[in-house]
């Protein structure tokens, strides 16, 4: 018989999970990485409520995508364009970022089917005698893990012919040149700290379903356990 046992400490894993995993996605999927060095407005970039010149911009460099501004002399105005610079994985700007694109993917489809998971654990928590939280916390541990590899090896793509045309000629490894870090750099690694926390919290979650008190409701008959 599936016992719907829900407690505080268990539903904030779970949460937690789902934010984590969907923190990583975004910040993956994101162009905010690098902030590149301000590129003047051309003559043609006129505020029409102004009638002054628009400020500089700052262009944006992901692992695969940019963002940058362009003109459309017809309309007067000026748009944001977003998108891949890489049609495919080879043309990923530096062997680096390959190898962080890699392990960045690897622990966020580990994340993502933790929290798929995780939703489940309230109707079943073991498998096989196994406890689903404990299998869950260890593969958190491990796409922690990949995360951190990824993290490190991304600043060592500063030198690539990509990243120096954003960030000036001092560019290099580990060295940011005229660009500044995005929010999507600080996102994942923000989502790599809270990923080491959801693992070891998932014991606490363990103890909180397989409590004492949750066995005598058990026994009692009942089927949804809902405990503090």
């Amino acid at each position: 018989m599936c016992h719907v046992i829900v407690t505080c400490r268990s539903m904030l894993w779970t949460l937690l999970s789902i934010v984590v995993a969907f923190a990583e996605l975004i910040a993956f999927m994101s162009a905010d990485w690098l902030i590149g060095k301000a590129k003047p407005s051309s003559s043609e970039d006129v505020d029409n409520r102004t009638g002054g010149s628009q400020e500089p911009y700052h262009p944006t460099l992901g692992i695969y995508g940019r963002c940058t501004r362009i003109s459309h002399l017809q309309l007067s105005r000026r748009d944001t364009l977003c998108g891949p610079y890489a049609e495919n994985f080879n043309e990923i700007a530096s062997g680096f970022w390959q190898a962080t694109a890699i392990f960045l993917a690897v622990g966020i489809m580990i994340l993502c089917a933790v929290a798929f998971v995780s939703v489940f654990t309230m109707c079943v928590q073991s498998i096989m005698k196994k406890s689903i939280f404990n299998v869950c916390g260890l593969l958190q541990g491990i796409a922690g893990l990949f995360l951190i590899l990824g993290l490190i090896l991304y600043p060592a793509g500063w030198g690539c012919q990509k990243a120096i045309s954003y960030c000036g000629p001092y560019a290099s490894a580990y060295k940011l040149g005229d660009c500044s870090l995005g929010w999507a750099f600080y996102t994942a690694i923000g989502g790599t700290v809270l990923t080491f926390i959801c693992a070891v919290f998932s014991a606490q979650a363990e103890i909180a379903t397989s409590s004492d008190k949750v066995q005598e409701e058990i026994e009692e008959g009942k089927n949804l356990i809902c405990l503090l």
